[in-house]
């Protein structure tokens, strides 16, 4: 199906000139690597219907308007429910995209089963801007899920730090989930209390690095791997290896839209068959507790 474009000329990044042609573009050359990890999630759409510096808001409730081709799911929350849409194609990629959706976040539960994540995610948030920090802070992470036997996966966050995600077999429950995380993130401030905080009030931080865990609760939300993110220049949540997490040169903002779709072109995708390390936690919740 061939989904009408609207207003391809609208400039949506006005520093680089990018119009939402240029997005949807962007997000048709990446669909290949990028909707293997949204598949079957709910999504969380960052909308910016005048460019980034206008107004954003999230839209999670899918309208009734959606065509067919957008699946959906029901995500209960305190009164009610969220009717979240689901982008498991190109097409739905492409219409809403074409919504203005310039950043794309996937709640880290499957549609079929929103009691049991499939991964486990950790934002690594700076203070200040000390990006050698943050790729050092990245590396303990590592090491330590390690330790617990766990297989972490690194990307740009196309913003101000890099997330790590461990992918998980769905054994385990939304609790259980955010209490390891949780867990793990006070053993690493306890290990590098000069580099790094839970604390959540920005003021109690300091100069370190926040650790955290929130994505991971329920009905929460963390961006998707290659989405772009509302800044200037369009830098992507990119995937990386963690080789390049030690090349001086990384930024969070380093990849683009100009050029994240030559190299995955070139490379593929750096987290390809990421779900055949997915784990359960039972063990790891022991080392931790």
């Amino acid at each position: 199906m061939t989904v009408k474009i609207t207003h391809p000329e609208k400039v949506l990044f006005p520093e680089d000139g990018l119009t939402k042609a240029d997005m949807i573009s962007y997000y048709q050359a990446v669909a290949s690597v990028m909707l293997p990890h949204m598949k079957d999630h709910p999504l969380a759409m960052l909308r910016f219907n005048d460019g980034i510096h206008g107004e954003r808001f999230f839209h999670k409730q899918a309208p009734n308007y959606f065509p067919d081709f957008i699946e959906r799911v029901d995500v209960p929350k305190q009164k009610g429910k969220t009717t979240y849409p689901v982008c498991n194609n190109v097409d739905a990629l492409t219409y809403i995209a074409n919504h203005n959706t310039i950043e794309f976040h996937v709640l880290p539960v499957r549609a079929d089963d929103l009691w049991h994540p499939d991964r486990l995610v950790f934002d690594l948030d700076p203070s200040v801007e000390d990006f050698d920090t943050v790729r050092a802070a990245a590396l303990w992470l590592r090491d330590f899920l390690d330790e617990l036997g766990l297989t972490s996966f690194v990307m740009t966050s196309g913003s101000r730090g890099l997330h790590i995600w461990v992918p998980l077999d769905r054994k385990n429950t939304v609790e259980e989930t955010v209490g390891f995380a949780s867990s793990v993130a006070q053993r690493l401030v306890q290990r590098h209390p000069d580099e790094l905080t839970t604390e959540f009030m920005k003021a109690d931080r300091g100069d370190r690095i926040y650790v955290d865990v929130a994505r991971n609760a329920p009905a929460q939300h963390a961006v998707t791997p290659y989405s772009l993110r509302a800044k200037p220049h369009a830098p992507a949540a990119m995937p990386i290896s963690w080789d390049e997490v030690s090349d001086k040169k990384l930024t969070p903002t380093r990849y683009t839209m100009t050029d994240v779709p030559r190299i995955v072109a070139e490379r593929g995708d750096a987290w390809k068959g990421m779900r055949r390390s997915a784990k359960s936690l039972a063990k790891a919740i022991v080392a931790v507790s």
